[in-house]
């Protein structure tokens, strides 16, 4: 605000003077013209005409003083902050040149006089910003590569710095496409006014750019990764863009082209991935226009884009490590062990482990041993010829196939929580709860809910309600309740169907579209064994029904979530029927069976994990990386050391220690900065007391420190009119600056003195009271002469 000058009269005597002889000429001016009968009407304007040029003069002796309030020289301070961020870079349209290099013309003191016009009124303090604020002594030091435009950080900085001095405000050289203050509102509260010079235009040159990349995992076998990417493309009507995804190598997996119909077009892309590698892969999405062709480069056309910062991003997949151990388990040997074998012979991420019961716990008939035997002769010549580790015939006669070593599942089904925990999940088939003791039931239902292990029940002969498992801690964690139905006579032909759930659920499908998925569902053999359950648990799924010729539906395919595991029942009791048809359905049936168990094994955890989280979005927020540590029994472990090795882009290593949470016991953590986009690559390396190697795990993830940078790359100019109504400021324009800065000592400011001068000393005002007292006096003297006053 200009503050405002006013005329002031100074308290002497000359003023008393004045006003006597102004009083004395008053009456002598009357009596004058009374007695030249001039007073009269029609007459009475020669005679207010040589009484305002009278009194003119008289307040000539009073000596009136011109007074007003203005800055006082180098008492107040102010700011210029100019904005040294990657964004600046940016070449807006109309224009060959960045914003960067309007920004140094208009800092650059030989272009510019207003810096030291400025600086002949204030203290003037020079700062650049980008992620942080930084002191500048003439703006050399503007480079241009900050990640981000942190505006909302640099005004609270600088109101906190200068809090207690008489800062007069800030003068805010930016575009105003702020990175921090995007999700909450500007905080004006003991800013001085903010005066933002909008540096560039907001017509920006044509540019095409990637955001918001989602990558989706899945067991579907023939395309476990979906990537999604949007694309904005602006100034390209018309023309072609190519969207390539290319792998840690650089080398092009796959191409999109689309089609721009319009000026400003978004579009959403998506990519189908089946990596070859396992562990932490890092891909990238590249964007460029498509505008010709290598074999004619006569019709090559070239375009400038804003920029090209925006035109790359990376993402991880993260496929693990593998294997994943699956314990099968079945009362009987059975043609579902032997195809569910054969489907994931070469899956190096599956490893299944089988404990088949050949005959139960006591005999049906009597075997005829020799003389003095206790042991089963049926496992005679098996090497256990010692009567203690010989299968006895009040024990079930059980065979161990795939096991890890010698000694696991000797003693049969694990009685522990290390020999169980080693396992990732579970499948009961046509086994019934006699089989297990009490506490191994507990055991199984701790493996699921405090270890995160899959469990799944197969629908044999004596699976569900025919193996009693209801009231039992196995019973539990089933999806399904296991109150029994009243038969109904049935020629036992069945069909399976996938329910609205089962459509949503890429491991349920066999085909990658709607319609040949239908199709395979309608050519699906009959099935003629199911466990008729109904009653399906709160917050349990049903992925597939199965029907009969009564059209009754009753769930095939149940799942659901138990503590931090996941539980699956499959109802039907014959699935082998569905391999035995032809090639392609023994092919369907065994893709199947991979995809259901990589589902099961998906997302349990490991004894050692580590996970990277970013705090903010924001540049220099470090990543949290969090190791969790637990033994055998999966219980948290404290009396450990954690070093952390993270791998930048360029693969240079950075060797961090983790230091234990006091909050949460078997939790360690450690803080990174990123510096380059990229992706990181973070390895864990946990050691007891002794200092022997416990285990290892490794992540990534993948720093885009320019996205938010780049997300608009059109100034805001609204932003920055908002910042400055808010904070008493107001929007400068470029060609403005000069008349602005030679206007400032007149605005309102912390410390400002009083200025006073006579008005008489003044040239334009001597001037026009002259030139005003003469018009009056000759005024008075044409009125009498035309009126014929003497």
């Amino acid at each position: 605000m200009i503050l405002p000058a006013s005329i002031t009269f100074p308290t002497n005597t000359w003023i008393w003077i004045s006003i006597g002889f102004l009083g004395v000429l008053f009456v002598s001016l009357i009596w004058t013209y009374n007695r030249a009968k001039v007073i009269r009407p029609g007459n009475s304007g020669a005679f207010i005409l040589k009484l305002l040029g009278i009194l003119i003069l008289m307040a000539c002796l009073i000596e009136p003083l011109w007074s007003g309030k203005r800055a006082k020289p180098g008492a107040n301070l102010f700011t210029v902050i100019a904005d040294n961020s990657s964004g600046m870079n940016i070449i807006d349209k109309g224009t060959d040149k960045p914003r960067s290099v309007m920004l140094r013309k208009v800092v650059d003191v030989n272009d510019s006089k207003w810096l030291d016009t400025l600086e002949g009124f204030f203290q003037v303090r020079k700062y650049t910003f980008d992620s942080r604020l930084k002191r500048s002594i003439d703006f050399s030091e503007l480079a241009f590569d900050g990640k981000a435009s942190s505006i909302g950080m640099t005004l609270r900085t600088i109101a906190t710095r200068y809090s207690n001095r008489p800062l007069a405000g800030i003068i805010l050289l930016t575009d105003g496409n702020a990175t921090d203050m995007a999700d909450q509102p500007f905080d004006s509260t003991n800013i001085p006014p903010v005066y933002p010079v909008v540096i560039g235009s907001s017509k920006t040159q044509k540019d095409i750019s990637l955001s918001n990349v989602a990558v989706t995992q899945s067991p579907f076998e023939d395309a476990p990764v979906t990537i999604q990417v949007d694309v904005a493309a602006s100034g390209y009507s018309g023309d072609t863009i190519n969207v390539d995804l290319l792998d840690n190598t650089n080398k092009l997996a796959e191409r999109k082209t689309l089609n721009i119909g319009q000026d400003e077009q978004k579009k959403v892309v998506d990519f189908r991935l089946k990596p070859e590698e396992n562990g932490i892969l890092f891909y990238h999405i590249n964007v460029s226009d498509n505008s010709g062709s290598d074999d004619d480069e006569s019709k090559i056309k070239t375009f400038s884009e804003a920029t090209m910062v925006n035109n790359q991003q990376t993402f991880v997949v993260d496929r693990g490590g593998g294997p994943y151990r699956i314990l099968y388990v079945t009362g009987r040997p059975n043609w579902e062990y032997k195809f569910l074998r054969r489907a994931v012979a070469d899956d190096e991420q599956i490893e299944l482990t089988a404990l088949v019961r050949v005959a139960r716990r006591e005999p049906k008939f009597n075997w005829i041993g020799r003389p003095g035997e206790d042991t089963n002769p049926l496992y005679r010549g098996f090497g256990n010829e010692d009567d203690e580790n010989a299968e006895q015939y009040d024990q079930p006669v059980l065979i161990r196939l795939n096991p890890e070593d010698e000694t696991e599942l000797r003693d049969g089904f694990p009685i522990s929580a290390e020999d169980l925990y080693k396992f990732h999940a579970i499948i009961l088939d046509d086994v019934e709860s006699e089989f297990f003791t009490t506490p191994q039931m507990t055991l199984i239902r701790k493996f699921v809910s405090e270890r995160g292990g899959g469990f799944m029940m197969l629908g044999g002969k004596e699976s569900f309600q025919q193996g009693q498992f209801d009231d039992t801690a196995i019973g539990q964690i089933l999806p399904l309740y296991l109150d029994k139905l009243p038969e109904r006579p049935s020629t036992g032909l069945m069909h399976v169907d996938l329910s609205r759930e089962g459509w949503l659920q890429p491991w349920a499908r066999l085909r990658d579209n709607e319609i040949d998925e239908k199709r395979r569902l309608s050519e699906m053999p009959a099935f003629k064994v199911l466990n008729r359950l109904d009653s399906v648990k709160p917050g349990a799924s049903v992925v597939a029904y199965i029907s009969n010729e009564y059209s009754q539906e009753f769930p095939a395919v149940v799942v659901q979530r138990f503590g931090n595991g996941r539980t699956a029942a499959l109802t039907i009791g014959d699935i082998w029927r569905w391999g035995m048809k032809d090639t392609q359905k023994h092919d369907d049936m065994d893709k199947f069976w991979r995809q259901t168990l990589r589902w099961l094994v998906a997302d349990v955890p490991e004894k050692i994990t580590i996970e990277a989280s970013e705090k903010s979005e924001q540049i220099n927020q470090p990543v949290m990386l969090r190791v969790n540590v637990r033994d055998k029994e999966f219980e948290p472990m404290d009396n450990v050391s954690v070093s952390i090795e993270v791998f930048d882009p360029q693969g240079d290593q950075t060797i961090l220690k983790a230091e234990p949470l006091l909050t949460e016991t078997g939790i360690f953590e450690a803080a990174y900065i990123p510096r380059t986009n990229g992706g990181y690559l973070a390895k864990t390396i946990v050691k007891d007391s002794e200092d022997n190697e416990i285990g290892n795990a490794e992540t990534g993830w993948a720093a885009e420190l320019d996205a938010l940078e780049f997300k608009s790359i059109k100034t805001n100019r609204p932003l920055l009119e908002k910042i400055a109504q808010q904070t008493g400021g107001k929007v400068i324009e470029i060609d403005d600056l000069e008349s602005f800065v030679r206007d400032l000592p007149r605005k309102d400011v912390p410390v400002s003195e009083t200025w006073t001068k006579p008005l008489w000393d003044m040239p334009w005002v001597s001037q026009i009271i002259f030139i005003f007292v003469l018009l009056c006096f000759v005024g008075e003297w044409a009125l009498r002469r035309w009126k014929g006053i003497p």
